[in-house]
């Protein structure tokens, strides 16, 4: 009989096998093995808010694995990650095998190496109830949200929508930002620099004063003011004023936390937060990196020891001074997690150059200088400031020398500035003075990073679930992307998001759900108890589901807005809001007309890039005068227009989308009629006929050529043929084993999502 150590990763079971050996059989849980059920509430309220936990029938064959494995075993490890989450899928797993406290050996570790889990092993503990206690409440609280919130928005906006208690507040923060852009009002103003000479060697200076009075940004107004100044600067000589030399010291940066990890590979290497975690875990779980789920910047004291050795022997005894620790600053710092660091200093980026995959090794490199770097230390940089003054004018210039570069020798280094020796009263003169326009850009859509950091600010969410929870809102319709990747909210997101803010303000005010943070906390910390915060939230919430369910219209929520009047027609148009989303009508529906289905006013779908807060009237006439004839196919009319889906045209029963980037208000005929003839083509050819069919378990598998190649499908799963396979000889027995892996696929992808939405909340 071998010793049983379960773990919720296959990828992390597999590195921990290597480690270990046949003394141990390692298996994976596949994350969570049971939860809420999927169709009702599961709590039940009279009995101190006590879950109900099934095992999903996409977990059932995996819970049957362990329980064989169990069964073989002379003794059970629970090695899950060491947080609320993997505690709570640690204590799931114990409650399925029916292990008593006694037999529970739970094993926690920060870093997959060889140390970390035979010291693990040497110390088992109990399961830490508190954090599973914490993870309950928290699932807990979401399900109520979810449950009861999300019905109320069906019936007042429509079906589908939800709401959650962090994805609603990210949601909030993102639009009322867009409103911020919407509201601003775009200002000129000028700014003026200048290429400066002085004993043959150039410069670059801008103006910072002038007739006595410091320049702020908005002072030279316009072209007018502009020329005047410069002008005035170039008919007189110009002299040093003053030269200001001082050193500074720039300190290295903290280590990484989860935080600071996403903000850090959205602005240097343009990851999404979400792509950042799924390579950071993949890193983890092969052992590169410790554990990458914290809010602590403490690092382990080997750890540290081993940096100074290679510090020293890589750069030098000057660059390692000794250890450097920093004190975490987050008031609700979850678990004693360390930093996020490479498990070996000596492993450098360049040693593992072509065994990482590329996005796996930019985040590696980053992480390794990063933490490196926080063991270094200071830059000491010489900063030169020097002003030249003439004809009442004065100009800055700035030079910077780096007297000793610290941490920058590896991380973040800094660009050198050389301005020629000048002293007080020299000349210098002017060779060109250049006016420069400008206009003021409204606030900054949240990227990934700024997201993350007002979050972390507001001490909103947790480490786990920054990225989860971008990607929901994301993935549920109440946020987009631009072409820069920033984040920017749907017109479902600003109706949404008023309807929250006037009836339920607690679930999207930041205090309030910075404090059910620190009440996870104190649950966590054994502080406090579950059932009495989950009543004191769900008391006065149901009392206003209740209520508003009542008192709250549905014109209320979705009000019609005139736009204005049709020069044409002279009638009225209005933007409402219907079960597709947001609309323009031309003139009213009379009541009598509308029973009799008669004299239908003429409307169109408001395309997805115009949001309907900022729609003009001018945008609504063209957007109306839709269809639009663009062109000819096989003697019938080609018209262009605009849909509940997005843009298409139609020629006779065919209809073809138009793609990106074409306008259907700007279409020219010979696109028009090019991208019409190709659709209309490749639907003949791939009009869903089908190449094979079989029978196979009470179900249909048929063989279909598809836009992105040759599939099988049984009605409800596609999976893609290989390249090579010809769809025409492909047999039953390949067919069902496609379907299979591809299910197989599906029911892991889903238990993954399923585990990132619960860590979401």
């Amino acid at each position: 009989m071998t010793r049983l150590l379960i773990v919720e990763s296959p990828t992390k079971a597999k590195t921990i096998k290597k480690i270990l050996g046949p003394a141990y059989t390692v298996v994976s849980s596949f994350g969570h093995v049971r939860d809420l059920p999927e169709r009702k509430m599961g709590i039940d309220f009279a009995n101190g808010f006590t879950p109900e936990y099934v095992v999903p029938s996409e977990k059932k064959e995996k819970v049957a694995t362990l329980k064989a494995a169990a069964k073989n075993a002379k003794e059970i490890y629970l090695a899950t990650d060491a947080d609320r989450e993997g505690e709570a899928i640690a204590w799931h797993i114990a409650e399925i095998l029916h292990l008593k406290p006694e037999e529970v050996h739970r094993i926690a570790f920060h870093e997959i190496t060889k140390h970390a889990i035979e010291e693990a092993l040497k110390h088992p503990g109990k399961l830490a109830m508190d954090l599973v206690d914490a993870q309950q409440t928290r699932r807990i609280l979401d399900r109520i949200v979810g449950y009861e919130l999300s019905p109320f928005l069906w019936k007042k906006i429509r079906r589908g929508l939800s709401a959650g208690r962090v994805q609603s507040v990210a949601v909030r923060l993102i639009v009322e930002r867009e409103r911020e852009r919407l509201a601003f009002k775009q200002e000129e103003y000028w700014s003026i620099d200048a290429i400066m000479k002085k004993d043959g060697k150039e410069f670059e200076a801008h103006l910072v004063e002038d007739h006595g009075k410091k320049l702020d940004k908005l002072d030279i107004k316009n072209e007018a003011m502009a020329k005047e100044i410069v002008d005035r600067l170039l008919s007189g000589p110009f002299a040093v004023k003053s030269v200001e030399t001082k050193e500074m010291k720039k300190k290295a940066p903290t280590p990484l936390t989860t935080s600071s990890l996403q903000q850090e590979a959205n602005n240097r290497l343009h990851f999404t937060a979400k792509e950042t975690m799924a390579l950071a875990q993949k890193l983890y779980e092969t052992g590169r990196i410790t554990y990458m789920r914290t809010d602590s910047f403490n690092l382990a004291e080997k750890f540290l020891g081993e940096a100074q050795v290679y510090l020293q022997s890589a750069f030098g005894k000057e660059y390692a001074k000794g250890t450097i620790t920093y004190k975490t600053k987050s008031k609700g710092a979850q678990e004693a997690h360390e930093a996020i660091r490479p498990t070996d200093p000596a492993s450098t980026p360049q040693s593992l150059q072509g065994e990482l995959e590329a996005k796996q090794w930019k985040l590696y490199d980053l992480i390794w200088r990063r933490t490196l770097a926080s063991q270094m230390p200071p830059a000491i940089l010489q900063k030169i400031i020097v002003d030249v003054a003439g004809n009442d004018g004065v100009l800055r210039a700035n030079g910077s020398s780096i007297q000793f570069d610290g941490f920058m020798k590896i991380y973040r280094g800094a660009k050198e500035t050389f301005l020629p020796e000048m002293k007080k009263g020299e000349a210098v003169e002017a060779k060109e003075i250049i006016p420069n326009q400008h206009m003021t850009e409204p606030p900054a859509r949240y990227s990934d990073a700024t997201l993350v950091k007002t979050l972390e600010e507001y001490e909103i969410g947790r480490p786990s679930t920054y990225a989860p929870t971008i990607g929901t809102i994301i993935d549920r319709g109440y946020v987009e992307r631009d072409e820069n990747q920033k984040l920017y909210p749907t017109d479902t997101a600003m109706t949404v998001n008023d309807l929250l803010v006037k009836h339920f303000p607690d679930i999207v005010d930041f205090e309030f759900t910075a404090k059910m943070e620190k009440t996870l906390d104190t649950i966590a910390e054994g502080k406090e108890e579950s059932a009495p915060a989950l009543k004191a939230f769900y008391t006065p919430f149901h009392k206003n589901i209740l209520e508003k369910t009542k008192e709250v219209s549905h014109e209320e929520v979705m009000p019609t807005k005139e736009l204005g009047e049709d020069p044409k027609t002279k009638l009225q148009v209005f933007l409402r809001t219907g079960r597709f989303g947001p609309y323009l009508q031309l003139g009213e529906w009379s009541e009598e007309d509308r029973k009799a289905k008669i004299n239908k006013p003429k409307s169109v779908s408001i395309p997805k890039n115009l949001s309907q807060e900022s729609v003009t009237l001018e945008q609504a006439i063209a957007l109306l005068s839709l269809p639009r004839e663009v062109g000819v196919y096989e003697g019938a009319p080609i018209t262009v227009q605009y849909g509940p889906y997005g843009a298409y045209m139609k020629s006779g029963k065919v209809n073809v989308t138009l793609p990106e980037p074409f306008d259907p208000l700007t279409i020219e005929k010979t696109e028009a009629e090019r991208i019409f003839t190709e659709g209309a083509a490749y639907k003949k050819e791939h009009g869903g006929g089908a190449i094979q069919t079989f029978e196979s378990d009470k179900k249909t598998i048929s063989v279909k050529t598809g836009r992105f190649g040759p599939y099988v499908t049984d009605g409800k799963v596609n999976a893609s043929i290989p390249e090579g396979t010809d769809p025409k000889t492909i047999t039953k027995e390949e067919a069902e084993a496609l379907l299979k892996a591809k299910k197989s696929y599906k029911r892991f992808k889903k238990t993954t999502e399923k585990t990132e939405a619960i860590k979401e909340e």
